[in-house]
């Protein structure tokens, strides 16, 4: 029992992660019909902005708690990466919304490329370790670790998927938002400036991505300029599980790829005798995409997108 408490903490964790990216592919793919296959690179810029930060913290303010010096890093990646986000929506996007649905997307892989090599050029090749902030100490829940850092992941991802849940559904930009994913000529007619609407949505899913990205180091104590294109596939992949286009079946998509891909790497693996363990652990989630897209093309959740001929 101990074990299974444990792998549903870490698959909780990791879930968490994997949604709070996949929010962002899901809703660009909401509102434009686009695959935005650069985020999980943005996912990557506030890793590495955040370790920045965080250096630069720990020799300014050594003294103060590790919660306070994590969410100096999270709001410092914050603006960075939707800049990020914005620039490669005016740029690599925007004249492409009405191409064929194949220059995007290699538009996307290109910008992704690009990211990776600026990140390159700027934080060097080799991984920087993420300073160790939170307090070393782990909480017993039922005999299973979880550690501050990963409680502090939980509240914030918790806290981020209300929020955009909330904003979407209770305000005047979520409408927005809603409207020109129904129908954008329809939207654009009743006043809403799609322009503004898809810029929003760059941004809010950065901000996310951003989120996500300094837990992901501050989680796993480091960063790289290529981090960003497994946790990216599998944050798509759990779009897709969930229902693409739909928020809330891209942080259940999310939540289950972590669930499965924890509880497929401990148990499956000890069955095995460690032939299918952590190592093998992505095979598992992408099995149970194959099979669920098999039964269910347009996911757990359904395809809420209307089609737009």
């Amino acid at each position: 029992m101990d074990t299974f408490i444990q792998q549903i903490i870490n698959g909780l964790v990791l879930g968490s992660m994997y949604a709070l990216v996949a929010l962002g592919y899901t809703m660009v793919y909401g509102v434009l019909n686009l695959i935005n296959f650069a985020h999980g690179d943005v996912l990557m810029v506030g890793a590495m902005v955040g370790v920045t930060i965080l250096k630069i913290v720990q020799t300014v303010a050594p003294d103060l708690p590790g919660v306070v010096k994590l969410a100096i890093a999270i709001i410092g990646a914050i603006p960075v990466c939707i800049l990020v986000n914005v620039i490669i929506e005016r740029v690599a996007y925007r004249r492409l919304r009405n191409a064929p649905r194949l220059a995007p997307l290699i538009t996307a892989i290109g910008v992704s490329i690009l990211l990776q090599t600026f990140a390159m050029m700027i934080w060097g090749r080799s991984p920087i370790p993420f300073p160790q902030v939170m307090p070393a100490e782990s909480f017993n829940v039922g005999g299973a670790l979880i550690s501050q850092t990963q409680v502090m992941l939980l509240v914030l991802a918790a806290a981020a998927m209300t929020g955009l849940v909330l904003l979407v559904e209770r305000t005047r930009m979520g409408r927005a938002m809603r409207a020109t994913a129904e129908n954008p000529r329809v939207a654009g007619l009743m006043g809403v400036d799609s322009n503004k609407v898809i810029v929003m949505t760059f941004a809010i899913g950065a901000a996310l991505a951003a989120v996500a990205g300094v837990m992901w180091g501050a989680n796993y104590s480091s960063a790289q300029f290529a981090m960003g294109f497994v946790p990216g596939l599998k944050a798509f992949s759990a779009a897709v599980l969930g229902g693409i286009g739909n928020i809330y079946g891209a942080m259940v998509g999310g939540i289950l790829l972590g669930l499965i891909e924890s509880l497929g790497a401990g148990y499956i693996g000890d069955l095995t005798g460690g032939f299918l363990g952590s190592h093998y652990q992505d095979i598992f989630a992408f099995i149970v995409l194959i099979i669920v897209l098999t039964l269910r093309p347009s996911g757990i959740m359904g395809e809420r997108v209307a089609d737009r001929a």
